[in-house]
């Protein structure tokens, strides 16, 4: 019998386990709570029986990542972690200090179909989703290690988070469960490369995330250079889906936007970008370009930098610069794990 796994499963689906098993609900509150604070075998389950536990490990299992390498930032304290799961896959996670409290940014899939050209995650493939536990997890263990509480979550490490819905969605309602983790979803951000169809259903869960959308340029030309995601639909029909999300959920999108040298940072691009936002409930996020020694483009430089926000700022753009985190480490999304597969096909 192929043993399932126990901690993907929500709290009423636990309850259902339980009761058809003939033990009383609370049983299922119980190991609800053993799966969200660590536990790594059912033998840890001292308050359950040990036929119960026998039982349970004959059924299912618990994921339990192994951590493979670490790197802390000199600079800031923003760590990296390399975490082996079941089947020897490997997936990143980044935890990052603010003054209100840490914020991880956890990886959703193995490796990434989407294709940006600005990405390491896309550079060795895509193989697999995550499973919802496995996403918890790169939080559970993140805690365990740095001796922390994490009040912040942002899927926005290797992979594309919407082209994992069902485990996604899962995943959020797992961790805002308070007998869980207790993260609410207004302390979520889930960035997405622009998949429309799914940002309109996400719109319909109303979970009441922060959706980020990494735009990078204002023009179809440009942007379907970058991101071939971009080639389905177009910028103008993705900020109407980023309308249409503010609209269903009250909640205002933010539009992110790595400033890249001689691509995406000319004063008639900031014209561009400035009509998208005129009327738009959406909030800008710039972010200097991380350095992938891959792709062959370059951070723009501050005087292109200055230009863009000047031209933003006479049209009335509400805008952030985005700090840089890391940047002593290999902090960006799958940096890490590409130079750990690199190595091994060396």
């Amino acid at each position: 019998m192929m043993k399932r796994d126990i901690k993907s499963m929500l709290l009423p689906e636990l309850e259902d386990y339980f009761e058809s098993a003939g033990e009383k609900q609370f049983r299922a509150q119980q190991v609800f709570s053993w799966l969200h604070s660590g536990a790594g075998a059912f033998t840890d389950m001292t308050n359950l029986s040990v036929e119960l536990r026998e039982r349970l490990s004959k059924e299912f299992f618990i994921s339990s990542p192994e951590q493979i390498e670490k790197q802390t930032s000199k600079a800031d304290g923003t760590v990296k972690y390399l975490w082996r799961v079941h089947d020897n896959d490997t997936v990143e996670s980044v935890l990052m200090k603010y003054s209100h409290g840490y914020t991880i940014c956890i990886s959703s899939q193995v490796g990434c179909k989407m294709g940006c050209k600005i990405c390491a995650s896309t550079l060795d493939g895509f193989k697999r989703n995550l499973a919802a536990s496995e996403m918890i997890d790169q939080i559970i263990f993140t805690q365990l290690d740095a001796g922390v509480r994490i009040s912040n979550v942002v899927l926005m490490g290797i992979g594309e988070p919407l082209d994992n819905f069902e485990n996604v969605i899962r995943f959020i309602h797992l961790i805002s469960h308070p007998k869980g983790l207790n993260i609410g979803s207004r302390h979520m951000t889930l960035s997405t490369c622009g998949m429309i169809e799914d940002i309109d259903r996400l719109a319909e869960y109303d979970v009441q995330l922060t959706l980020a959308i990494s735009l990078h340029a204002p023009d179809d030309k440009t942007r379907s250079h970058l991101m071939p995601v971009n080639r389905e639909a177009g910028v103008k029909k993705l900020f109407a889906a980023g309308e249409r999300y503010f609209k269903r959920t009250g909640r205002r999108v933010t539009y992110e936007y790595a400033m890249i040298d001689g691509v995406n940072d000319s004063p008639r691009q900031a014209e561009l970008l400035s009509k998208l936002l005129k009327n738009s409930a959406g909030h800008l996020n710039l972010i200097p370009l991380s350095n992938v020694q891959e792709c062959a483009y370059k951070a723009s430089s501050a005087e292109k930098v200055s230009i863009f926000t000047g031209i933003l700022k006479e049209n009335g753009v509400n805008y952030t610069m985005r700090r840089s985190l890391g940047t002593d480490i290999e902090a960006s999304c799958g940096q890490l794990r590409h130079r750990m597969l690199r190595t091994e096909k060396a």
